[in-house]
């Protein structure tokens, strides 16, 4: 089962839950490219969850967040 799927899942069992999406990248591109991809990853969970799933849009939020900060580090 897919992550997306399974966000899904728990949106549907609580109608009170919304959801953020933050967008991150790695160090790889310049900081305006990164904050923009970063964004329009998070923008394409919030389109599936809508699109897919019809999840209401007004539960979901996007953030985009370049390199700002990352989950490992960016040396190899």
């Amino acid at each position: 089962m897919g992550i997306i799927r399974q966000i899904y899942q728990v949106l549907q069992q609580d109608a009170n839950i919304n959801l953020k999406i933050v967008g991150l990248t790695d160090s790889d591109g310049g900081d305006e490219a990164n904050l923009k991809l970063s964004k329009s990853r998070a923008d394409a969970v919030k389109d599936a969850l809508i699109n897919v799933y019809s999840v209401d849009g007004n539960r979901l939020s996007t953030e985009g967040k370049g390199d700002l900060e990352p989950v490992a580090e960016n040396s190899t």
